[in-house]
């Protein structure tokens, strides 16, 4: 119980649970502001119960540790994360949360650390006539600096929330009152600030709620000059430390760079070097590889995951509290890591097993590793004569040639959105559906197989000479519900991601059929026909080794041509029983 417990305190919730604290404080205000619409005397009245709410035993205590945590934690975001690891929303956000201690600092001084330090508590009267009659435009920077405060914490909450199941069902019920709250706090200062300034020629009432006439007494003009030196040590001080991140992040980045690089491999053969201690999916951004991650690199979601093969695999370090509750909750192999999280000692080898676009609705999918039934497009690709080739050739120069092919294949069916899912000596096996629907998934393997005959056509022009001919190969494509999971036994420390079942059985038997029709590929009519593609190829009955009866395919001549003539048109039904 404990362990579970320890392993809920990261760094991410307790990030989460101070700025939740703030969002109470700031809320509670907000609505507070907002009763200006019903008058001003309300204002005041519920001043009362939102000074005695936070003033509770222990909740003042509660308040300003969330808010040194949380401030804490931004200058650490600074230093921890590398530039590559921020998205715009994410810069956005610690840019306006940076910005809110300059911001806030003489209203916080003012109304909360005066009253702390002399008793002196402000009344709605007091300061609405500060922001309304004696200084107008510290009002304006006062209400910037609510909506700026209110966007930070609503671009967190964002964060947070979309990776939730219910996340879509309550959007809109959010997102109302994400742009609510803040309007009728505003429109309740303004409506406030109109009766104090119709209220303020009176001197009875500016005498009844403490606003001076004239020059300030000494003694209250002493108190605000102590304060504004607080105001000022605040400010400084956060200037100081922010300029300490900074200076901070470049002496890790020297040091990084002195502790020298490592290579990160991605299963298309691209591969990245950086300084020890980045992250798989840093490496990513920094080769401009798309890589999946709809949380931002934080370890809330899984779609970056990857997994780990070659020597690498076995000399990784140990997943930290919050990558390994992701992992025990998607019961993740052990060579399945969180890319964000994963940060190599030495060289590695990594396949994606995400589509670089993935989004909430697949972090929110997630396949569970014993096994899900899913759609699924399966494309086998098998290169030609690698044997032949290998018996006059050196060792060396037929590994070099097969691992062209398949990075060739890997670029075609990575471009198209599909997943290179196994090698299996000169061929390829490819998975297509895995975040996307089955028309989607469909198209996406029909244009893989057309970008596999691209890749294959350039491929030749570069090393036909030397591979003694033109490299040929076959395809394979058929489609329908498979199971996805581990294969392979997790008592062997070996477990395969992949798919069984008859798209994946009947595709490899298509590759092969590809042989004896001629053709470059063969493409099942189911294929064509979920995808919504009227085919140009001709149809043919095939019967398969191992399957009962016969299955419609379209015998593609030549890879390239093997998406239909029209993507809008509607596919005919081929009874296959006939």
């Amino acid at each position: 119980m404990w362990g579970a417990v320890r392993r809920r305190i990261t760094v991410r919730n307790v990030r989460l649970a101070s700025g939740l604290v703030l969002l109470a404080y700031v809320t509670s205000h907000f609505l507070n502001h907002a009763l200006g619409n019903l008058s001003l005397a309300a204002m005041e009245a519920g001043l009362d119960w939102v000074a005695w709410f936070w003033g509770l035993p222990g909740l003042g205590t509660l308040l300003y540790g969330a808010l040194a945590i949380h401030a804490g934690l931004a200058l650490w975001s600074i230093y921890a994360r590398p530039r590559h690891s921020w998205t715009t929303l994410e810069v956005l956000q610690l840019g306006i949360g940076l910005s809110l201690p300059f911001l806030l600092a003489g209203h916080v001084v003012t109304a909360r650390l005066g009253y702390e330090l002399y008793g002196d508590g402000k009344t709605y009267s007091q300061l609405l006539h500060l922001y309304f009659v004696a200084a107008p435009s510290t009002g304006l920077r006062q209400g910037a600096s609510l909506l700026l405060a209110w966007t930070h914490a609503a671009i967190g909450l964002f964060f947070w929330l979309r990776l939730k199941p219910g996340f879509p069902a309550i959007a809109p019920v959010l997102l109302c009152a994400a742009v609510l709250v803040p309007l009728l706090a505003l429109l309740g200062i303004v409506q406030g600030g109109r009766e104090v300034v119709a209220l303020a020629a009176d001197e009875g009432w500016r005498a009844a709620n403490g606003i001076p006439s004239g020059p300030l007494p000494d003694e209250a003009a002493a108190r605000i000059e102590v304060l504004e030196r607080w105001q000022d040590a605040i400010a400084y001080g956060f200037l100081a430390a922010l300029a300490g991140a900074f200076a901070a992040r470049g002496l890790r980045h020297v040091a990084q760079r002195r502790r020298g690089l490592v290579r990160v491999t991605y299963a298309d053969g691209r591969a990245v070097e950086v300084p020890r201690g980045t992250s798989v999916l840093e490496a990513s951004r920094i080769g401009r590889i798309p890589h999946a991650s709809v949380c931002g690199g934080r370890g809330r979601c899984s779609t970056c995951r990857v997994r780990v093969f070659g020597a690498g695999a076995t000399e990784l370090p140990p997943p930290s509290p919050a990558e390994a509750g992701v992992l025990e909750r998607i019961e993740a192999g052990p060579q399945v890591r969180l890319a964000c999280q994963l940060r190599p000692g030495r060289d590695v080898q990594v396949a994606p097993l995400i589509a670089p676009w993935a989004g909430p609705l697949e972090a929110r999918r997630i396949v569970s590793a014993f096994g899900e039934e899913r759609f699924v497009v399966a494309m086998f690709v098998d290169m030609r004569g690698s044997t032949r080739f290998a018996e006059t050739h050196l060792p060396f120069d037929t590994v070099f040639l097969i691992n062209r092919f398949l990075d060739a294949v890997s670029r075609a069916v990575l471009a198209a959105g599909g997943v290179p899912n196994q090698f299996l000596g000169d061929g390829l096996l490819a998975l297509f559906g895995l975040a996307t629907d089955p028309r989607s998934a469909a198209r996406e393997a029909l244009a893989a197989a057309a970008g596999v005959g691209r890749e294959i056509a350039t491929l030749n022009g570069l090393m036909a000479a030397d591979a003694g001919g033109p490299i040929r190969f076959g395809i394979g494509v058929h489609c329908g519900t498979a199971i996805l999971g581990e294969i392979g036994g997790r008592a062997s420390g070996r477990p395969v991601f992949t798919a069984i079942g008859d798209p994946v059985n009947v595709a490899a038997r298509l590759q092969s059929a590809t042989k004896r029709l001629g053709v470059e590929a063969a493409i099942s009519e189911a294929v064509y026909r979920t995808a919504g593609y009227r085919p140009d190829a001709e149809l043919r009955e095939l019967q398969l080794d191992g399957r009962e009866g016969t299955i419609a395919v379209r015998a593609v001549a030549r890879a390239v041509d093997a998406p239909g003539a029209s993507d809008q048109a509607e596919i005919r039904r081929v009874d296959e029983s006939a």
